[in-house]
């Protein structure tokens, strides 16, 4: 088997109630050794409880959870492998670095419950340090570090003892923008250095894309969609996926099918191709057709081609990358992306060129 494509952990039909709140519902999936898995959703939709069962810090009422092939956790056996026994290591949002240790007794602490010798110990710890960046630190006082050393003196006491597999949970969100940022693409090329599998919980779109080899994305406490980022943004399989990712523009219509595309006759006036992929709805219905922003090209009135809408600038907004433009075409208001190089102000009469690629439709009311 290709150790790329292992399993290194494996949920089966987990559930898990709190009072008369689904926390957790029916949930599977599979981690792949190498890889970080994300799971991506609201607050609410049961990420952090699944997260939380995983490491040992929940009970699951149904399911069964494998790692590296043995059952730690068997709801119908009552099977449970406590969290330490459990070769696991996990990273908060609040960092749960203690105070009143000194860096180098906070990444060794977990070793020192596993019982490993004087020696064995300062060379992992001085080597932790060494990944994260920290050896110069290993003798100050979590107070004496910014945010992001703190996380970073978390993240070692995490990988100290070499785990199979590295549980996240929204570890950057208490970091400013700028040095999010930055964590994130430090702890990408970390994994990649050493080839952790990673566990990954957001609510962070962007985060998530970044990030991820493949994500789950969640709501109401199940899993609504599992791929890679290109796929759950431009394939979304359900309304919630497409719409909690990213920014679409919807338009309401009439679908009829012509060989490998629907004509939809559109509310406002103008008929949109759509190409087919297998899912749509049954052609004379009613449907709705979603066009991600960025798939929008805004440009001054002409003669109207193949996907294509005019329409009105009525409002603007400048955000210094880019400027949203309100257009009404025909009754309806759209927000729409344009280029600060070429701007148009309100009032101008332009046309709206959707591309094929961003387009999908769905039953209306969907």
């Amino acid at each position: 088997m290709n150790e790329r494509n292992s399993k290194v952990l494996e949920l089966k039909n987990i559930s898990k109630r709190f009072g008369k709140v689904q926390a957790v519902a029916d949930v599977s999936f599979e981690v792949r050794q190498g890889e970080i898995f994300t799971l991506l959703g609201p607050s609410g939709c049961g990420k952090s409880t699944t997260l939380r069962i995983i490491g040992g810090l929940e009970y699951p009422e149904a399911g069964e959870i494998l790692l590296q092939g043995h059952t730690i956790v068997d709801a119908r056996s009552r099977a449970f492998v406590p969290p330490d026994g459990r070769n696991m290591g996990m990273v908060f949002q609040s960092y749960a670095v203690w105070p009143h240790m000194t860096v180098f007794d906070n990444i060794a602490f977990p070793l020192r419950v596993r019982r490993d010798t004087g020696a064995g110990i300062q060379k992992k710890v001085l080597d932790a340090l060494e990944l994260v960046g920290l050896s110069e630190r290993a003798g100050e006082y979590p107070w004496q570090l910014s945010g992001g050393m703190q996380q970073r003196v978390a993240l070692a006491r995490a990988l100290v003892y070499t785990p199979d597999i590295l549980l996240l949970d929204e570890p950057l969100s208490n970091l400013d923008a700028k040095l999010r940022e930055q964590m994130r693409f430090e702890l990408r090329a970390l994994q990649r250095r050493l080839g952790l599998t990673i566990l990954f919980v957001t609510h962070d779109q962007a985060e998530a894309m970044v990030l991820s080899t493949r994500i789950a994305v969640m709501a109401l406490g199940g899993v609504e969609q599992i791929g890679t980022p290109a796929e759950v943004y431009e394939r979304p399989a359900t309304p919630f996926v497409r719409d909690f990712l990213g920014q679409s523009v919807i338009l309401k219509g009439v679908a009829r099918r012509a060989n490998d595309q629907f004509l939809v006759d559109l509310t406002l006036g103008a008929r949109i191709a759509v190409p087919c992929t297998g899912a749509e709805p049954v052609s004379g219905k009613n449907v709705v057709v979603a066009c991600r922003t960025e798939s929008i090209k805004i440009q001054l009135a002409s003669k109207l081609g193949e996907n294509q809408i005019p329409g009105v600038i009525e409002d603007l907004t400048y955000l210094g990358d880019r400027i949203d433009y309100l257009v009404r075409a025909g009754e309806v208001l759209l927000t729409v992306r344009g280029s600060v190089e070429e701007s148009y102000p309100v009032g101008t009469k332009v046309c709206l060129s959707f591309s094929r690629k961003g387009l999908t439709v769905w039953s209306d009311g969907a």
